[in-house]
């Protein structure tokens, strides 16, 4: 199934490409690899999630704040490739939680990443990856996620 119609039967819809913040760029290919700047969960310019997991946010609006991440990553992606369909399979997940210290459960948080990418591409969505709790993100972000992904020939 095309990513895009299982995002709809998901109930979800990919944001417009977000701006970048610095002096980077959303996304670099080389060979068939798109490399994926790290996104952080905001929605048409406004943060959904912001705070530590610990503190002002759980496991589980980490959970989702790791979502609203992908989707933008997605939308990176799509812009880069013109079509999620060129998804090959996903290859690597970089997860940061900002997190108290001392907070062992970033596995959890970013599993709202990985859930979601295994959703919308099925197996070529299974991926490696590493989740780590850090003291701060951009803008107070509660999650910032990386993605590394493969496009086909």
């Amino acid at each position: 199934m095309n990513p895009e119609a299982r995002l709809a039967e998901l109930g979800l819809e990919l944001p417009a490409a977000p701006a970048v913040a610095g002096n980077y760029v959303p996304v670099v290919r080389t060979g068939n690899l798109l490399f994926c700047s790290g996104t952080i969960c905001a929605l048409n310019g406004a943060m959904t999630h912001t705070g530590q997991v610990g503190r002002e946010q759980t496991v589980q609006t980490g959970y989702e704040s790791a979502r609203v991440c992908v989707l933008n990553a997605l939308a990176n992606l799509k812009a880069a490739a013109g079509s999620l369909d060129r998804v090959a399979r996903v290859v690597m997940v970089s997860g940061y939680v900002n997190a108290v210290s001392g907070f062992a459960d970033s596995p959890a948080v970013i599993n709202g990443a990985s859930d979601l990418l295994v959703a919308v591409f099925g197996d070529a969505g299974k991926h490696a990856r590493a989740a780590v709790a850090v003291a701060g993100l951009p803008k107070n972000s509660t999650t910032e996620v990386q993605i590394v992904v493969e496009l086909k020939d």
